[in-house]
């Protein structure tokens, strides 16, 4: 979509927030022993407390209120009842339509502490996440978006896996621009819009650059059985930068790329 309003602009940052609260419970309880099935539960709890709508439920009949995937599963995962081990790694991806607009943010993170080659993977895939928000502004290229993020995972050993991208949203889960790539296309020449809405989300990947899906139909994984990190927001394309309403309360990321505080 793209911001007509005032009301547009609150109504977007509502959901955001909402989605931002939902994923910050949640990732506050992902501790060795708990079960995705019951972090599912305790967001779901949180998103009906806000009165408040799972995206992918409500838009394409996904089978929980949130996406959980675990090591190799890195995107679209179903909630398992395998309770998480410390050191593994999990990625919680929570959308949702909130007064008729739509938010969608993510997070990954290492269960337990003391993982260095995690926490090095993930701090890559915040820091991909920040630069490839720092080149969102009026005019530029969206293709600078994917070379960003691109950049900062191939200076420090990674790769993007490139068969998953950002989208559109806000008015529905997924809308012009249908792909977002978290790499560089050269040949892609498209324009950023003033107002748009945009979920941005890179996965930096360990190696893979490909993904399969299992036999449940959703649950996404590396094809090498490698790693991978997604960190996403909602931003709404401005004159001064990348509007992020994804967060308690929205924040801009200046044109030209400026460290983010949260992620």
């Amino acid at each position: 979509m793209s911001v007509g309003s005032a009301g547009d602009l609150d109504g977007l940052c509502e959901a955001g927030a909402a989605a931002a609260r939902v994923l910050g419970v949640m990732l506050k309880a992902v501790q060795p022993g708990i079960t995705p099935v019951e972090l599912n539960d305790i967001g779901a709890v949180e998103m009906r407390g806000l009165g408040a709508r799972s995206a992918p439920m409500v838009s394409v009949g996904f089978p929980a209120e949130t996406c959980i995937s675990v090591n190799e599963a890195i995107a679209h995962g179903i909630p398992a009842e395998r309770p998480l081990a410390d050191g593994d790694l999990v990625n919680i991806d929570v959308s949702l339509e909130l007064g008729g607009y739509f938010a969608d943010t993510g997070s990954s993170t290492p269960v337990g502490r003391g993982h260095a080659a995690l926490d090095r993977l993930c701090a890559t895939g915040r820091r991909a996440l920040d630069r490839a928000l720092g080149e969102v502004r009026p005019g530029a290229l969206l293709n600078r978006i994917g070379w960003a993020a691109e950049e900062t995972a191939r200076a420090n050993g990674y790769e993007i896996v490139r068969d998953l991208c950002g989208h559109g949203v806000g008015r529905s889960l997924h809308e012009e621009p249908r792909e977002i790539p978290g790499y560089y296309d050269p040949a892609d020449r498209r324009c950023l819009q003033e107002g748009s809405v945009l979920a941005i989300e890179p996965f930096v990947s360990t190696g893979a650059r490909h993904v399969h899906a299992l036999l449940d139909g959703w649950t996404l994984v590396t094809d090498d059985g490698g790693l991978a990190v997604q960190f996403e927001h909602t931003v709404v394309v401005t004159a001064g930068g990348a509007l992020v309403v994804t967060a308690e309360q929205p924040f801009l990321v200046p044109a030209g790329g400026a460290e983010l505080s949260s992620a």
